[in-house]
């Protein structure tokens, strides 16, 4: 998927709708400076209005995202290569937020650590030392909670039991006991309980 010959694409056609950015990011409630990342390839429409776009430019998905008309002899082919590149990225994407998890919660626990050192081997008042074992501690939760809300969202969690693959809420995730990435979680499609483990792809892993 080229997103810079998406993007000209869907400027190609906002221009021969006779339509200014602004008015068509109007259509979708959304600012111009949107429309505008789209047509230089820096960002791709969300998903949410994908398809009211598609409607409004006269184009089908798979247009939109191999960025040219497509014959309907090779539609098929294109919808595949498309759901395949944009699996792909899903992928992608769910490995560098998963990455970012491990950092944010190495940083943390160094900075918890390194106020907690602080506030015993320095002479200094105790309302002082109170203060950054409480900042320490303040930090470390915060950053823990959005650890734990990029695990919960990038990605899957595998059943055990059915194989099914699914995304918890983020209380679950936050409640249940676990072994790094891997959660004793109750599966939602069979309603078995056990071990389920963290998994990048939707189908093979």
């Amino acid at each position: 998927m080229d997103q810079v010959k998406t993007g000209r694409f869907i400027a190609e056609l906002r221009r021969s709708k006779k339509m200014t950015q602004a008015q068509l990011a109007e259509r979708f409630g959304i600012s111009d400076r949107a429309v505008s990342k789209w047509e230089t390839g820096k960002s791709l429409p969300d998903a949410s209005i994908m398809l009211e776009l598609c409607d409004t430019l006269g184009i089908t998905v798979n247009e939109l995202l191999k960025g040219e008309r497509v014959e309907m002899n090779d539609y098929v082919k294109i919808a595949e290569e498309n759901l395949l590149e944009m699996r792909q990225r899903e992928e992608q994407t769910a490995r560098k937020m998963l990455t970012l998890e491990l950092v944010i919660g190495f940083i943390s626990v160094f900075c918890l650590l390194a106020l907690i050192s602080c506030a015993k081997y320095y002479e200094t008042e105790p309302w002082v030392r109170g203060l950054l074992i409480g900042g320490g501690f303040v930090q470390f939760m915060i950053a823990m909670f959005f650890a734990l809300k990029i695990e919960t969202e990038a990605g899957y969690y595998k059943c055990p039991s059915c194989g099914k693959r699914y995304v918890p809420e983020f209380g679950r995730v936050v409640l249940a006991p676990h072994v790094n990435r891997t959660r004793y979680m109750t599966c939602p499609h069979c309603g078995k309980r056990g071990w389920h483990k963290k998994v990048i792809s939707q189908t093979e892993e």
